[in-house]
């Protein structure tokens, strides 16, 4: 593998300003790579040369590094000298540990997909809502198996009111013509990863966009619930521009630390706050509440007021909270979920 020069190769890969700026004069010599695959004991490099395993430093830990990251690597030996700071991080609480799983690295649009089947739930979508507004990633909501439909249910409508400009796209995950339904936001340099429960037709969507041979799972017609058939992260090629990044299915995506995500999906809660009559109004039982007003007038669902309360309250308890004095603060652990 030999130093990246053609700029043209490199924009295609997803390189920008942002990481060409965070070379130092003195790594000039060293070869851009972003990861396109990690493992528990390695990690995969793609650059205009191709993809290669790189060689890594000594007790490196590589859950510490996400697929889409970009890193500096020696031209001969393909040693890792660092990570560039990344421009978004998706990233999840897991059960259990004090730090996230990092999901994907630099990704322009999270695609968010659920079928039209007993898989919907608005509940958990906003979950995933408010993890990609937390990562400064545009979500687009892709909604599968409409074709399989067994019930008049508005799913494109209910989906859209989960958001403001949220963008709406129903496919058929086998079809070509999803393909060119999410072109849109597969151009050459973008980056999109895919989220979703098990079973929606994630591996399936990457196959379609990538021409890739994922192994696919069945689902069970009882609660249309889907076996696990990503294991782990992946950086694929889309024909024609753009790259794509599978994950895992998430049975249970828990909100930690995703204040911003919140407010966000959250707009017209928000943007009601200010109003009411109490500064640190909970939105339950205060006098001269604006959020209860306008759930009396009809103007906000109380459904979506509920999973706002029970989404910021699992968010405070788990997000970590420093106290003591400003130098010596200590960072105190969320509680196990």
């Amino acid at each position: 593998m030999g130093q990246l020069t053609d700029l043209g190769q490199m924009t295609d890969l997803g390189w920008t300003d942002f990481f060409a700026d965070q070379v130092g004069q003195d790594e000039q010599h060293l070869v851009p790579c972003r990861i396109a695959q990690v493992h528990r004991a390695r990690l995969s490099g793609l650059s205009t040369a191709g993809l290669v395993r790189l060689t890594l430093p000594v007790h490196v830990n590589t859950g510490e590094y996400a697929v889409g990251d970009w890193v500096l690597v020696a031209p001969q030996t393909h040693d890792l000298r660092r990570r560039l700071e990344r421009r978004t991080l998706l990233q999840r609480p897991v059960e259990g540990q004090f730090l996230p799983q990092l999901a994907a690295a630099n990704v322009d649009t999270l695609f968010i997909v659920t079928s039209c089947n007993a898989d919907f739930n608005p509940a958990r979508l906003e979950r995933y809502l408010a993890m990609a507004n937390e990562a400064a990633t545009t979500p687009v909501m892709v909604l599968t198996k409409a074709d399989t439909m067994t019930d008049d249910r508005d799913y494109p409508g209910e989906t859209a009111a989960l958001q403001r400009d949220l963008a709406v796209v129903t496919v058929n995950a086998r079809s070509p013509e999803a393909a060119v339904a999410l072109m849109p936001w597969c151009q050459p340099g973008q980056t999109v990863a895919l989220a979703g429960s098990s079973g929606v037709g994630k591996s399936t969507l990457v196959n379609t966009l990538s021409g890739a041979d994922q192994v696919t799972g069945g689902v069970r017609e009882q609660d249309a619930k889907g076996r696990h058939t990503t294991t782990a992260r992946s950086l694929h090629a889309i024909p024609g521009g753009g790259w794509i990044i599978d994950t895992p299915g998430i049975r249970n995506l828990h909100v930690g630390n995703f204040a911003a995500g919140l407010d966000t999906l959250f707009a017209e809660i928000t943007e009601l706050a200010p109003l009411c009559k109490f500064s640190d109004c909970s939105h339950a039982h205060e006098p001269g509440c604006a959020v209860m007003a306008a759930v009396a007038s009809g103007t906000l669902d109380e459904d979506r007021l509920a999973r706002w309360r029970k989404l910021s309250e699992e968010n405070v308890s788990n997000t970590p909270v420093q106290t003591g004095p400003r130098g010596n603060r200590t960072t105190h652990r969320p509680r196990r979920y």
